[in-house]
């Protein structure tokens, strides 16, 4: 295998880092905003989503060292339209897995044919982003409906 811009590599995963420590943070912000009936298990998928942002963050921060580069401290874009419409809260989810999605994307295309370990880790994080856009899709749609909301990445 050839080697890698370890350059533009590094500027993605830094991008991946900050947008899932963003996860971290609306999504525990998403959880204190739920009301209603369902509040109890929605609250709780929020805040298993929250984990696991940090768990990816965690992961590219530990694909950065590996590589000898230094983990950013920033943190990525936070969306929040100030709504506590379950509903919006979702849309605006999806609209934060899509980013995170075409950022694993651009991972793979610069580490394809260079690194089997990168490739891997962005295949499966690829996988888990999409498996996850998909749940996000099945709970906006309504009972009974069984065509996707079309919000969603392109693959669903």
């Amino acid at each position: 295998m050839s080697e890698i811009d370890k350059q533009r590599v590094t500027d993605v995963l830094n991008k991946i880092l900050e947008s899932e420590l963003a996860g971290v943070i609306r999504y525990t912000h998403y959880s204190l905003l739920v009301y209603g009936y369902n509040r109890i298990p929605i609250v709780s998928w929020l805040r298993e989503q929250a984990t696991e942002s940090m768990m990816h963050a965690q992961m590219a921060g530990e694909m950065i060292t590996h590589l000898g580069a230094y983990p950013s401290l920033g943190i990525g874009r936070l969306l929040d339209s100030h709504q506590t419409d379950i509903g919006k809260i979702l849309v605006e989810s999806m609209e934060h897995e899509a980013a995170a999605l075409l950022l694993y994307k651009q991972l793979l295309a610069a580490v394809e044919g260079h690194s089997v370990m990168l490739e891997e880790y962005a295949r499966q994080m690829i996988h888990a982003e999409e498996l996850h856009a998909g749940e996000v899709d099945k709970m906006l749609r309504r009972p009974g409906e069984v065509s996707t909301t079309g919000l969603g990445p392109k693959t669903l």
